[in-house]
């Protein structure tokens, strides 16, 4: 599958949708050491403190990142004027907003355009993978030299590690999750484990998909959740009884055990990610593939309450081949998981306060090159914004007749920050602190898109 090849950069960029696989920042993490490390941070009050309150809206985000890098001049910002080895092999087509189209190949996110809007005028100045993931995942651009493969936790912290900070969890939902991989720039930096999403990486396309870490097994009877759990406290107490005096802390894990095994057990932990309790009807048309499923299980997830949900797609790096791979693999995809996304969260009177933003890292280069093929741009793309206090069926700004930069204002990663954070009522002005105690600012001087509210 063309999605399982590597990057352009030479890294093994595969789905990693290992079944059964779970944890956080995509490692292993006991829940109970989660539990103790929340507990840890809440009782010292050091690193990661911010300053001033928000006005907690009750908006929710779901991110769908397509790694790699959407070819926009080929999907949402077409050139039909162009010359030849400009404007591509597509056509555009009307969508139900008269005067916007978009390529051919996305006639169901066509008929959804009046939700969401596309800003046109976006841009920024990297075209490398590593450095414009973490420009677009955080806001802030990196300093140089800094690769994220080796760099894990970021130098900043990824939006929605900000907004687990800020606004916390809503019940024994967490607030971050990401799915169905975790992305080396989604990490909580300074922030700390217990900002870091729960990374599901597993393929909710899956017939046997399940979130073991969270809720057992569909095949686990409860009787035998409860043997665990008994023989488990059988243990405990031989090992309490011969370390009580080395080990002052048995307890206090013993405790956070107790709240592992509760969110296991959770009724809203099992219904959020129990996808298979979706109808056949519904989950078909949110596409039987990797990305479609995924749309599927954000809903889910933030009907039940994560305040943030990324879903990381690969592989959109399409150096060769691209109108190809576009029609035949990648845009039918997309084309039903994010026009069921739009239509089933408007359905269900979830919209206003579910903000959806579909991006890559960049866009690609206006110039076909010799392998059919369009390679990395970060000068000028269009980002998606729809839902959450956004107001669909407008275009903001435009990029010149090549697509090569944008023309009037330009709009970047900070502005994105900016506008996701005021339309969550949250502070982009609040600061957090490093461990070495330096105020940084949860949005690094970015302006709201106000022609988008």
């Amino acid at each position: 599958m063309r999605s399982n090849r590597p990057f352009c950069d030479g890294w093994n960029r595969r789905d990693m949708l290992r079944i059964g696989a779970a944890g956080l920042f995509g490692s292993s993490f006991p829940l109970e050491r989660l539990l103790a490390a929340e507990a840890a941070a809440a009782a010292s009050g050091s690193a990661g403190n911010a300053a001033g309150n928000s006005t907690v809206t009750g908006v929710s985000v779901i991110l769908l990142f397509l790694k790699g890098g959407l070819s926009t001049i080929d999907t949402f910002d077409l050139k039909p004027q162009a010359p030849a080895e400009i404007r591509g092999d597509f056509q555009g087509i009307a969508t139900n907003v008269p005067g916007i189209e978009v390529c051919e190949h996305l006639p169901l996110v066509a008929q959804q355009q009046d939700k969401f809007s596309l800003v046109r005028s976006f841009g920024h100045r990297s075209s490398d993978h590593g450095a414009a993931d973490h420009f677009m995942l955080t806001g802030y651009h990196p300093v140089a030299g800094f690769n994220p493969s080796l760099s894990p936790n970021n130098q900043r912290p990824s939006f929605g590690s900000v907004i687990a900070r800020i606004q916390g969890p809503r019940g024994s939902v967490p607030p971050y999750v990401s799915l169905p991989q975790v992305h080396p720039s989604s990490g909580a930096a300074y922030l700390g484990p217990t900002c870091a999403p729960l990374g599901i990486t597993a393929d909710p396309n899956s017939p046997d998909f399940s979130v073991p870490d969270i809720v057992p097994p569909l095949s686990l009877a409860a009787n035998r959740l409860d043997s665990r759990r008994r023989l488990l406290a059988q243990v405990d107490q031989l090992q309490q009884a011969a370390e009580l005096e080395a080990n002052k802390g048995a307890k206090a894990v013993s405790v956070f055990r107790q709240k592992a095994f509760d969110l296991m057990t959770s009724p809203e932990a099992k219904r959020a990610f129990n996808i298979h309790a979706e109808p056949d009807k519904l989950r078909d048309q949110y596409g039987r593939t990797t990305l479609g499923q995924s749309c599927l299980m954000a809903r889910r997830l933030v009907e039940a309450g994560v305040r943030f949900v990324a879903i990381d797609h690969s592989n959109w790096d399409t150096h060769d081949n691209n109108f190809t791979v576009l029609k035949n693999e990648l845009l039918p995809a997309l084309d039903r998981g994010m026009s069921t996304l739009m239509s089933d969260l408007s359905d269900r009177g979830m919209l206003g306060k579910t903000l959806v933003i579909v991006t890559g890292e960049f866009g690609r280069t206006p110039r076909i090159n010799r392998n059919a093929g369009r390679d990395h741009w970060g000068p000028a793309f269009t980002v998606l914004l729809g839902g959450g206090g956004i107001r669909g069926g407008r275009v903001i700004g435009a990029s010149d007749e090549r697509a090569e930069k944008p023309l009037g204002q330009a709009h970047g990663p900070e502005d994105l920050a900016a506008t996701m954070h005021h339309l969550l009522g949250i502070n982009p002005q609040q600061e957090f602190h490093t461990p070495e105690g330096r105020p940084v600012k949860i949005v690094n001087d970015g302006r709201v898109i106000r022609e988008l509210l």
